[in-house]
């Protein structure tokens, strides 16, 4: 376990994401909308199958072309920190995902075409775009499921820290395919309904989303920062969390002695399915009681290993405006009284306090602050 906590923050110089809906501040709208984005998709995509909810990007299909429909859109999000600089040794990037290019791996066994396979695995999925991006070779890659994103902030800050980078950039991206969809289809939690965070019913159920975000972080003075990062690792099961709760207490005890005395909101992982949340629900009611509790996950979609920096774009969004989204798809009753299906003023939070978690029993935090 790795817990940090003021004296080796960082400051988060600029944060942008890519959704469904668009960038951080159409997402932020359509959120406070109570709109959803997920829609009813073949789970094979074009070559049918089930129908699963997923929020796919505008005009993009569930299918694999040999140049990724997605790669434009990512560039077009990067462009406000494009700087050739970027890859050298004073200013690292950090590149965090669930997938990478296992896309291109599905599509090369489907089809034989070789031309997948320059960016059919990690290391040739970003090669490829390190040489279309211009940037250099000075690139860490990192993949722990649903706490990837998380994991990439805390090796940016512990560079930044050690004094081994000016700059630091995080970037994560995950894209479906018929590969991640079928994949989660077959543990029945993407199945044909829609998720409802956080609410006690009889049926759990996930959604899936296109996602990418970046973070420039910096430990220059900046408008927000990142106070406090802790990740925590049960090792219990290949996805079932303890059914006691230990992991979800074990991350949150020490972080709750940092925030002492602060007045926090919560952005939980939420991603609709019944065990995880009510033992993230139930936990989060009793060591920060009256702190609001929300989840996006049910008009977004889970972004896999980038929902962390993708949540984080939103979420410093939410604090420009005032105004936190409530959990979408939820109407109640809920696992405890703090999660809140309404959007709220943020105005009097000294704090907000971003969750995520993943198979296995890994749980990320940090600690998010406005100058």
């Amino acid at each position: 376990m790795n817990v940090q906590c003021a004296a080796s923050s960082v400051s988060v110089q600029a944060c942008a994401c890519l959704t469904s809906f668009g960038d951080e501040k159409a997402s932020l709208a359509a959120l406070l909308r109570g709109e959803k984005a997920l829609k009813l998709t073949p789970v094979r995509g074009v070559e049918g199958g089930d129908f699963v909810p997923l929020a796919l990007l505008p005009g993009r299909a569930l299918d694999e072309t040999l140049e990724p429909q997605w790669f434009s859109p990512v560039a077009q999000m990067l462009q406000p920190v494009q700087d050739r600089r970027w890859g050298t040794p004073e200013y690292p990037i950090f590149i965090t995902s669930s997938n990478f290019g296992a896309s291109g791996l599905y599509a090369f066994r489907r089809s034989a075409n070789t031309a997948f396979l320059a960016y059919g695995s990690t290391k040739a999925c970003v090669n490829w775009l390190r040489l279309r991006l211009g940037w250099g070779e000075n690139i860490t890659v990192l993949s722990h499921a649903c706490v990837s994103a998380h994991v990439g902030l805390l090796q940016a800050s512990r560079a930044l820290n050690a004094g081994f980078a000016k700059q630091a950039l995080v970037f994560s991206f995950d894209f479906l395919s018929p590969f991640v969809a079928g994949g989660f289809h077959a543990l029945k939690i993407l199945n044909n309904d829609f998720p409802a965070p956080y609410q006690a019913r009889e049926t759990g159920s996930i959604a899936l989303g296109d996602g990418a975000a970046y973070a420039v972080l910096t430990k220059e003075p900046a408008d927000f920062r990142i106070e406090i990062q802790a990740l925590y690792n049960e090792m219990f099961h290949f996805t079932a969390n303890q059914p006691d709760g230990l992991g979800f207490r074990s991350l949150l005890t020490p972080v709750a002695q940092c925030c002492a005395g602060r007045r926090l909101w919560i952005k939980g992982h939420g991603t609709g399915t019944l065990d995880a949340g009510r033992l993230e629900a139930g936990t989060l009611a009793s060591i920060f009681p009256g702190s609001p509790l929300v989840g996006w996950k049910g008009s977004l979609g889970h972004t896999l290993g980038s929902c962390g920096l993708v949540e984080l774009s939103i979420a410093m969004e939410s604090i420009r405006s005032g105004f936190s989204p409530g959990t979408v798809g939820t109407s109640g009753p809920t696992f405890s009284p703090e999660v809140a299906t309404a959007p709220f003023d943020n105005r009097g939070f000294d704090g907000l306090l971003c969750l995520s978690n993943a198979f296995g029993g890994a749980h990320a935090a940090f600690l998010l602050c406005h100058a």
